[in-house]
Parts: structure tokens; sequence; C-alpha cells
């Protein structure tokens, strides 16, 4: 890692590399604007300056949506980055309902600085998710109540997680 250059802005570069051609599901937008707007939920909605967290909210689906693996991300960002990246990816090798479960409980045990990007990642996807077709979006919204759910117990410990679960409620026009 270059030592001048912030961690979260090499992230940055080295996520629309690796991003390179996707789009959103909208057929238009570049799909690492998604991630772009993860990092600065993280970030600025949310109040976390942590280097580590805003990288790995950069790189956030770098595993899961490229070619990209753990060993790449801990060589060009360290173990710390790549941990929190990993805790963010789903094994797609598994069915479904037991990919979602493992995913969940591997969320739920990993930092709590993982479950903060995961609030940032399904605030986008709820912002995104008003075009989609009904089953989609609820979709979107299951997956926001799980993630609050994961990280209720981080909100006492970490203010950034109680914003971010407000945030969430909020986009999901719930008051509790």
């Amino acid at each position: 890692m270059n030592d001048v250059v912030p961690a979260w802005a090499q992230a940055a570069a080295f996520a629309a590399r690796a991003h390179a051609g996707q789009v959103r599901k909208d057929g238009v937008t570049p799909y690492v604007a998604h991630v772009y707007r993860v990092a600065m939920h993280v970030r600025h909605t949310f109040g976390c300056e942590d280097e580590a967290t805003l990288a790995a909210a950069m790189l956030h689906d770098t595993i899961e949506d490229t070619t990209t693996d753990y060993e790449d991300l801990a060589e060009a960002f360290g173990a710390e980055v790549a941990d929190l990246v990993a805790a963010l990816t789903k094994n797609a090798a598994l069915p479904e309902t037991r990919r979602e479960a493992e995913y969940d409980r591997g969320l739920r045990d990993a930092d709590w600085r993982a479950r903060l990007i995961k609030l940032g990642d399904v605030l986008d996807n709820v912002g995104d998710s008003d075009s989609a077709a009904p089953d989609a979006r609820e979709r979107v919204r299951d997956r926001a109540r799980r993630a609050i759910k994961l990280a209720e117990s981080d909100s006492g410990s970490h203010p950034e997680i109680q914003r971010a679960i407000e945030t969430v409620l909020v986009a999901l026009g719930s008051k509790s």
C-alpha cells in the first residue's frame, strides 16, 4: 500500500478497475457507483472515519462480484481490510437458503465495522429499489431488516451503528 495516498483512495481505484464494465440492475449505472455510495454513507452519513473501514466499504463487493480474491486484497490492503471484505462476501457455492444463513452467522461474528458497511450497503440498495419490481423491492427491504437485526447489539457501544440503524429505518419508512 502507498503510504502517501489514503487507503480509501487506493481502494476506490482498485474497485473501479475490478468492477470495470459492470452495471447496476438498471442496466445503465456503472456498478462502481454503488461501492462509492456505500463508502460515502459509511463516512458522511454514519460518521465513521476509520481508514480500513472506508477501504473495505469501497471493496465490499470485489470478492463476491469480480475475479478478486482474499489474497489479492490482503496483499494490496492488508489482512484487516481483507477480513472485513471477506465477512461481507457470500459463498456462492452453497444453496441459497444455507448461503444466507451462513452469511448472516459470519457477519454476526465479524468485526462490528463489517456490520456498519453492510448497513451502508443496504441503505444504498433500498434507495435504488424504488423502481424495482415489488418482489425484488421486498427482498431488498428484508435484507435491510436482517442487517439492522445483526447490528442492533453494537448500537450501544458504537454511535456510528446507531446512526446507521436510524438512517436505514428512515429509508424503510419505519419509526421503530
